[in-house]
């Protein structure tokens, strides 16, 4: 049985880890990575959520692996959550999926390109999980306080938003340091930084996301530093060989230094 994550999902509560591939791959890829995680856990005391998507259903290109769908994924989701009691989480893209997924998943999650979408919002609030908002790459961060609102008037009571970088110009996002602040004020719930989204290039790599994978700890420490609740990092141990997001996740190994690290930066800055 999966450890709570409700307590995760609350203002005030520990500083915590969303973490695991990209997308779903064989089961052992999955298991072995959310037992990597699940140890780092343990030995750093830091709460962990594994996470992965059953299905990248905003892929630039018709022919780009997608992932093993809707069945598959709670199979294997379902798997990871009973072999290492790791709660899990996975994003929803359409309404119809969400009550099958709120079934064996323990967070839900609105994606980026989605965190306006307010029947997808309502839905996954309805289910009563902890769920976790990305906010687009076009909002402002005070903006998310009016998706966080939906899914409070629909139901939901525990929540997070996460930081993933806006949009300048074309080709690269930025991260505003003061986002941290401005949406925990704006939606008095944790607020996250994803990490590894944040160095994407999208479309830089002939149709599919390139990224800058050497930026990830640099901006990690940063966003710690700045007051974020907690991390969201896609890890991977050979990230070149991944389906998607290969250019953008951390290899599985640097995974430790890096939260190491931001434990120490946290407790240097009171852990406030």
């Amino acid at each position: 049985m999966a450890s709570d994550p409700g307590p995760l999902f609350r203002a005030g509560g520990p500083f915590f880890l969303v973490a695991g591939p990209c997308v779903l791959e064989d089961r052992e890829l999955n298991l072995a990575v959310a037992r990597h995680l699940a140890d780092v856990s343990s030995r750093l005391g830091v709460p962990v959520v594994f996470k992965a998507s059953f299905d990248k259903a905003n892929r630039s290109r018709l022919d780009s692996p997608r992932g093993p769908g809707l069945e598959a994924g709670v199979a294997l989701l379902g798997e990871v959550r009973e072999a290492t009691g790791l709660p899990v989480l996975t994003d929803v893209h359409e309404s119809v999926q969400v009550e099958r997924m709120a079934g064996v998943v323990d967070v839900l999650q609105i994606p980026a390109f989605l965190c306006r979408q307010t029947d997808l919002i309502l839905a996954a609030a309805a289910t009563g999980r902890p769920l976790n908002l990305k906010k687009g790459q076009w909002m402002a961060p005070e903006e998310m306080g009016l998706a966080v609102q939906k899914a409070r008037e629909g139901g939901a009571e525990r929540l997070a938003v996460t930081e993933r970088g806006t949009a300048f110009g074309y080709g690269r996002w930025i991260v505003d340091m003061r986002s941290f602040e401005l949406m925990r004020e704006a939606c008095a719930c944790p607020t996250l930084f994803d990490a590894t989204h944040a160095v994407q290039l999208p479309g830089a790599a002939g149709g599919s996301s390139g990224g800058e994978r050497r930026f990830i700890e640099t901006l990690a420490r940063a966003a710690v530093a700045a007051g974020a609740d907690g991390l969201y990092l896609e890890v991977h141990p050979t990230p070149e060989t991944a389906p998607s997001d290969a250019a953008s996740m951390l290899p599985l190994d640097r995974l430790e230094p890096l939260l190491a690290r931001a434990l120490e930066i946290r407790e240097a800055r009171g852990g406030a």
